[in-house]
């Protein structure tokens, strides 16, 4: 797979965050997906979805979000964005752009994908959607491989274990994302990735 407009993977959109569930994934890559539920209703839905579009998640995990391409700070299609994490002298600049925005009525929620000096190859979406019952379910999804070339990219096969440590704050940061759910919460649940296609 060739890179698609500037990213380090292909095709653009492989998360399908306007889909309920998404297609079978490009082979060589390591699938995540995981749902949480955060309350019920309207208000709930728009409060996190505007919280997902906002970069709130990523944020929340300890990230910070900046543009790279002199637009705003909200997640827009094509849009390009610095997503920094460190400590100290040590800090990780991940290059990434916005390859989906999702709004429906049910339906709210963005992917982005990696560009080169990415620690890793892929993607990541963020999504909220409400189903039949009313209930608000944010999930995560990811598509991930190692990135085409740097110094990430013998590290790969031991970046495992703080992958799993980002993913479980930013699924954190999905139960919480801009509300206080009233009701019960869950936890997050996993999908089983489907055959390969």
């Amino acid at each position: 797979m060739g890179e698609d407009g500037g990213l380090t993977y292909g095709p653009r959109g492989v998360t399908a965050p306007q889909a309920p569930v998404r297609p079978a994934s490009p082979p060589g890559f390591r699938r995540f997906e995981a749902t949480v539920t955060i309350g019920r209703g309207e208000d709930v839905r728009n409060a996190a979805g505007q919280a997902v579009l906002r970069w709130e998640v990523k944020r929340r995990s300890g990230f910070a979000v900046a543009p790279a391409d002199g637009g705003g700070v909200g997640a827009r299609e094509r849009g390009r964005y610095t997503v920094t994490a460190g400590l100290g002298r040590c800090v990780v600049r991940e290059p990434v752009e916005v390859v989906a925005v999702v709004e429906t009525g049910d339906r709210c929620g963005f992917a982005y994908g990696t560009r080169e000096g990415h620690p890793v190859s892929g993607e990541e979406a963020f999504v909220v959607h409400r189903d039949d019952d009313g209930r608000v379910l944010p999930t995560l999804r990811s598509l991930t491989r190692a990135a085409p070339r740097g110094p990430w990219r013998p590290l790969f096969p031991v970046l495992p274990p703080a992958r799993l440590h980002v993913r479980g704050r930013c699924l954190r940061a999905l139960r919480d994302a801009g509300v206080r759910s009233t009701g019960p919460r869950s936890r997050p649940r996993r999908r089983p990735a489907p055959p390969a296609a």
